[in-house]
């Protein structure tokens, strides 16, 4: 299992918990796991998120291995440049 920290948007979208547990064992079944069970994150979900494990940020490395007791941060896509 998977404690998720969510802020900003994400958290508002999941009716204002700042985290949420799944099982997925990487980034991909996270992501996947949390628009199934969170239906209101899935449109952020697909606009774009960044994963925050254990401090390393990863924005296109889906099959990324999450391993057990890491520090995990979902990040909303921010405009600009």
């Amino acid at each position: 299992m998977v404690e998720v920290k969510l802020s900003g948007p994400l958290k508002t979208a999941a009716g204002g918990r700042p985290s949420i547990t799944v099982e997925a064992a990487n980034i991909h079944q996270l992501l996947s796991r949390l628009g199934q069970d969170h239906p209101k994150l899935k449109p952020l979900i697909d606009r774009g998120v960044a994963v925050s494990i254990d401090g390393q940020i990863y924005r296109d490395d889906w099959f990324r291995a999450i391993p057990e007791g890491s520090e995990v941060f979902l990040l909303p896509r921010m405009a600009g440049g």
